[in-house]
C-alpha cells in the first residue's frame, strides 16, 4: 500500500482536480482510496454532489470511529469525506501527544485493503497537511507557471523536508508537476523552463493544460474520463500518472 499526499499551501492550483483525476486513473487498474482531508470539503462536494455524510474524516481524527469512514465511488475507488468541522480539529488535536500522527495510525488499520492511498491535504501548513506528509510515503506538489505559484514552494519544500528528518523518515523526495498551463504565454513558458534547471527529473514532463472540460467536470461530480475523455485534460491526466507511477510503484 503506497500512500501519497498532493500538496500546495498555495489555493487554486489544482489539488483537487488532480486527486480526482489521477485517483480515478490509477483505479483502472488498482485498488484507490481518495481521502478528503481540507475542511473547505472540495473533494467530498465533487464526489457526493451535496450528499450528506454521518460519518467523515473529522470524526476519525477526533476518535469517534475506530477506522476510516469509507464510501465507494464505483469499482476500485472509494473516498473518505471530509467537512466543515475540520476546520476546528487543528485546534481541538493540537494538544495531544502524536497529534501529527493520527492519520498514519488510521490509515495502517486498512493495510491491505487498497494499493494506493491519495490524500487531498489543505492549501495550509499547518496539523492537517503535517498529518498527510506524515502519513506519507511519496509527496506530489502541482505548481502554476505563475510567480506567486513558484515563490511559495520554497517554504512548503523547507517544511517537506524538517517533517522527512523528524517524523516520517520513509518520506521520498518531492514530485511535481505544472497545472493549469498556457503554451501561449512567454511567462509561463519562461517560468517551466525555470522549474526544469531546478528540479530536473523530479519534474514531471507532462503539464496539465488549461482546460475547461476539467473544471466542467468536476462540477458535475466527474472525473474527466468520464465527462470527456478524448479532451486534452484527459490527455494530460493519462500522461501524468504513468510519469507518476514510474515513481510510485
Amino acid at each position: 500500500m503506497k500512500v501519497i499526499s498532493i500538496i500546495n499551501h498555495k489555493g487554486g492550483v489544482g489539488k483537487t482536480t488532480s486527486v480526482i483525476n489521477i485517483g480515478y486513473k490509477l483505479s483502472m487498474f488498482y485498488r484507490v482510496l481518495l481521502i478528503d482531508l481540507d475542511s473547505q470539503a472540495n473533494l467530498t462536494y465533487s464526489l457526493g454532489q451535496g450528499k450528506e455524510y454521518s460519518e467523515t474524516i473529522y470524526n476519525a481524527l477526533k476518535g469517534q470511529t475506530e477506522k476510516l469512514p469509507i464510501y465507494p465511488i464505483k469499482e476500485n475507488l472509494s473516498f473518505v469525506p471530509s467537512c466543515l468541522d475540520l476546520s476546528g480539529a487543528e485546534i481541538e488535536l493540537s494538544s495531544q501527544i502524536g497529534a501529527q500522527s493520527i492519520l498514519k495510525e488510521l490509515i495502517e488499520k486498512h493495510k491491505g485493503e487498497f494499493d494506493y492511498i491519495l490524500i487531498d491535504c489543505p492549501p495550509s501548513l499547518a496539523l492537517m497537511s503535517v498529518n498527510g506528509l506524515t502519513a506519507s510515503d511519496f509527496v506530489v506538489i502541482p505548481t502554476q507557471t505563475e510567480v506567486y505559484s513558484v515563490h511559495g514552494l520554497s517554504k512548503l519544500l523547507e517544511v517537506i523536508t524538517l517533517i522527512k528528518r523528524r517524523l516520517n523518515t520513509r518520506l521520498e523526495e518531492p514530485i511535481l508537476f505544472i497545472n493549469q498551463y498556457d503554451s501561449r504565454k512567454t511567462l509561463h513558458k519562461q517560468i517551466r523552463k525555470a522549474l526544469e534547471v531546478r528540479f530536473s527529473d523530479r519534474l514531471l514532463s507532462t503539464p496539465i493544460p488549461s482546460n475547461i472540460a476539467l473544471a466542467e467536470a468536476q462540477a458535475v461530480g466527474k472525473s474527466i474520463y468520464e465527462y470527456m475523455p478524448n479532451s486534452k485534460g484527459a490527455e494530460a491526466y493519462t500522461l501524468i500518472t504513468e510519469e507518476l507511477f514510474k515513481f510510485i510503484a
